[in-house]
């Protein structure tokens, strides 16, 4: 068998150029004997007595330079398509023709003239016939050398045929079979694999014909997507995805890109189609400026903005490879479409850089997407959480109200609801900075869009969770019943735009973020979907084990969106704005000047109590400090300030 396998080897590795010498060779060695029986079956004799002999090596030495001239041996057997038919046609029947022209000169008395027509008829079947078992054999040498992937394709639409197509012109995948819901193409044929249904794949898997399932649905709703992935999760199979046919045809991807499956369509809601009134009334023909432009959110809002046509778009950023990058990205798209793009170095602390900034370029609408984070960081980091989040905050918004930019638009976040952690604490104290703008009146426009997780945003715990399952686990989950809210990246970003668009002054915007999903169920999903099985009490020779590593400081088991049923519906169907209370600007002045003292002495304790007092429902998870226990702040001219604790 060793040796067998070798020779399959030797063969498949032969140049190109001695391989099309051996299909000549061999047409010339058959097509005589293809010639004898055209005229037995003529003459119905099977031994017939060919009356010009001389036609039988003629035959072959006429159709072979034809054949050649019509493209058939420059093809490649592993890629012969409709091509290698029209060049078989065109070379045989040029060739009977010429050879029929060639008897009669010659003298053809005995030979029928029908022989050539049944020559060149059987010559086609000939040549036809040993291309495609030359083809299948190379495929089926191929697939012994690479042991490519057993698939199952999920999907018998233009879609999956043309995945299978590709897949089976290449070594990675070997299609076995397709799979798909409609019962009239069930049991039929395609493409020489058969239709399953969802029982015979159970048992394609169970018998181990079936390595991935690969889904070839790029049309399908998130719900449809979601209810094939739920059956798939049961069976013992990895799942991966192709991409999505708008991908395809705009040319981000090809059918034959396989990856694996995308996490949103494990939550089962279709996207809201975004309201184009919405979406270019504060950027088409405007200029813009998106602070922290280098991050998850603040780049996808500069995508999306560039895509509006605005007159200018300003990236503010304090990270210098995440501008670069930004930068670059959207500098072919601008100059296509004339459009300005402003790279800027900076910190939003920095109040005179933005208001001058904001000046210079006329700035009619900020997106401040500039902010620290990730929970166990910032609760290990209070002062930058303070100082990037209340503060940058604030100077960024004092910045655009001098400027006189029409609207400013924050990204917050769910965090910011009865937060157990300073990052939540601190951007709900930033929406209060701008609830109390709003207040005291302004000409700037000032809003705050809140919502929960994103997809795929840096340090997110789906990427975390593909990797920990490639390198074999454990997958590590904080406790068995967290939940979170998740929304992509995109439709994130554009509901963003909208809400800023439908602002007054001072709302709250809530985006519907759907069903919490409950992340252990979202890690064994995940483990199932990789083709593993998550190892456990119930079945300790899993692959997988989940180990539950404890909730990190400040985290909750359980996000909200409002801080009670208090929300009322907007325009748009995925935003809500909440009621909430807020503090009159005289407090927030007061506290903005007790938080800067503290920044100024590095006094941290000061200020999770500045948080706890001005920031209602926050209830600190860990590192509390009891409030007695907080010395008076004093400057350093020993005057004593207004943030003093008592």
């Amino acid at each position: 068998m060793e040796q067998f396998e070798r020779y399959h080897h030797w063969l498949i590795g032969l140049p190109r150029f001695i391989k099309q010498l051996l299909m000549v060779f061999a047409d010339l060695a058959v097509l005589p004997l293809v010639f004898v029986l055209a005229y037995a079956v003529r003459v119905g004799d099977p031994l017939p007595t060919i009356a010009q002999p001389w036609l039988v090596l003629m035959a072959p030495l006429l159709t072979i330079p034809f054949l050649y001239v019509s493209g058939l041996y420059r093809a490649v057997v592993r890629y012969l398509g409709g091509e290698a038919a029209i060049a078989i046609f065109i070379g045989m029947t040029m060739a009977a023709v010429v050879l029929a022209a060639s008897g009669s000169l010659l003298g053809l008395e005995g030979t029928p003239r029908s022989v050539f027509i049944i020559y060149a008829v059987f010559g086609m079947l000939w040549l036809g016939a040993s291309r495609f078992l030359v083809r299948r054999y190379l495929f089926w040498a191929l697939h012994m050398r690479e042991r490519p992937e057993r698939v199952a394709i999920f999907g018998a639409g233009t879609s999956g045929i043309q995945l299978a197509i590709a897949l089976s012109n290449g070594r990675q995948y070997a299609p076995v079979a397709f799979v798909d819901d409609q019962r009239e193409a069930q049991g039929s044929l395609i493409q020489g694999l058969p239709v399953l249904n969802r029982q015979g794949l159970g048992q394609y898997v169970r018998q181990g014909k079936v390595d991935t399932v690969l889904l070839a649905m790029p049309s399908a709703t998130r719900a449809q997507r979601l209810r094939v992935i739920t059956f798939l999760e049961k069976l013992p199979v990895k799942v991966k995805s192709v991409p999505a046919m708008c991908d395809i045809v705009s040319g981000k991807a090809s059918i034959e890109q396989i990856r694996d499956v995308a996490i949103e369509d494990l939550l089962g809601r279709d996207p809201v189609p975004p309201q184009g009134n919405l979406l270019g009334a504060c950027i088409t023909g405007r200029n813009v400026l998106v602070t922290g432009a280098g991050g998850s959110i603040g780049s996808e809002l500069c995508r999306q903005i560039i895509q509006l046509n605005p007159g200018r778009l300003v990236l503010v950023e304090h990270n210098e490879f995440g501008l670069y990058t930004m930068e670059r990205e959207l500098a072919e798209l601008a100059a296509e479409r004339n459009i300005e793009i402003v790279a800027v170095l900076g910190s939003v602390v920095a109040r005179g850089l933005l208001e001058g900034i904001c000046r210079r370029y006329g700035i009619h609408t900020l997106y401040h997407a500039a902010a620290y984070k990730h929970v166990p960081i910032v609760e290990m980091n209070p002062s930058a959480g303070v100082r990037n989040n209340i503060i940058g905050t604030f100077a960024a918004a004092e910045a655009a109200e001098s400027a006189g930019v029409e609207r400013f638009i924050l990204v917050s976040t769910d965090k910011a609801v009865r937060p157990t952690n300073v990052m939540g604490a601190t951007k709900r104290f930033a929406e209060l900075i701008l609830q109390g703008m709003a207040l005291r009146g302004s000409n700037t426009v000032f809003s705050m869009v809140r919502f929960g997780n994103v997809l795929g945003s840096s340090g997110s715990m789906v990427p975390l969770f593909r990797e920990q399952i490639r390198q074999g686990g454990p997958v590590t989950v904080t406790h068995p019943e967290v939940t979170r809210y998740f929304m992509t990246i995109p439709e994130a970003s554009q509901l963003v735009i909208q809400a800023g668009s439908m602002a007054e002054g001072g709302e709250v915007f809530v985006l519907d973020m759907g069903e919490p999903v409950r992340i252990h169920d979202l890690a064994t999903a995940m483990v199932h979907l990789m083709g593993y099985s998550v190892r456990d009490e119930q079945n300790p020779m899993g692959d997988i084990e989940i180990h539950y590593s404890g909730l990190r400081p400040g985290e909750k088991l359980y996000e909200e969106l409002l801080f009670g049923d208090d929300g009322v519906g907007t325009r748009h169907p995925m935003i809500m704005q909440a009621r909430e209370e807020a503090h009159p600007w005289k407090v927030i002045e007061k506290a903005l000047d007790q938080f800067r003292i503290a920044l100024e002495v590095g006094d941290e304790a000061a200020m999770r109590q500045l948080l706890r007092r001005y920031v209602v429902g926050y209830a600190p998870a860990v590192h509390d400090v009891p409030q007695d226990t907080v010395e008076p702040l004093r400057r350093d001219d020993g005057e004593a300030p207004r943030a003093a604790l008592h």
